[in-house]
């Protein structure tokens, strides 16, 4: 569908919800017609990647490519420094989890709402390039991580001699 954008001065809004209800329709098919047992898309592919993380219960991050190093931004709010772990999986994964035990028993349980969980999250975070965590910094404040990882150096093209 093409947005007049007189008629329609947020057409590119329009535009999303129609992509986004589209894909909803189709999920909902997949999933009542047998061929899809999970609710939540994968990632990887139209609009509602952005709207995942928050969805599935994870953190949020930013993943920025420097010349010699990639930054890792995650919001991680309601933990602490000790309750967060950040591994190298391999070159181009990394791997953050959190874990905060359980609240203390509150006195007062007239909750109208709660919203706020305590338990574990984990996300495997795709990187751009290959990193090492040689001379990797991480830092932790105010609920925000931000991991520093260098670029591991590429090979230098080698010639395979045929026989």
């Amino acid at each position: 569908m093409v947005w007049d954008r007189r008629r329609y001065p947020f057409g590119s809004i329009g535009q999303e919800i129609d992509e986004m209800m589209a894909e909803m329709e189709a999920r909902f098919q997949e999933i009542f017609s047998g061929t899809r047992r999970n609710l939540l898309p994968e990632a990887g592919g139209g609009v509602t990647d952005r709207f995942l993380p928050a969805i599935r219960g994870e953190f949020r991050v930013d993943i920025s490519d420097h010349e010699d190093e990639v930054v890792i931004v995650a919001d991680i709010p309601g933990f602490e420094k000790e309750g967060v772990s950040v591994q190298l999986i391999d070159p181009r994964t990394l791997e953050i989890a959190t874990r905060q035990s359980t609240e203390k028993k509150d006195e007062q349980e007239n909750y109208y709402i709660r919203e706020r969980m305590y338990g574990s999250m984990r996300r495997l975070v795709r990187l751009p390039v290959d990193v090492t965590e040689d001379g990797a910094q991480a830092s932790f404040k105010n609920g925000v991580l931000e991991v520093h990882l260098k670029k591991t150096e590429m090979p230098s093209v080698r010639s395979i001699q045929i026989e």
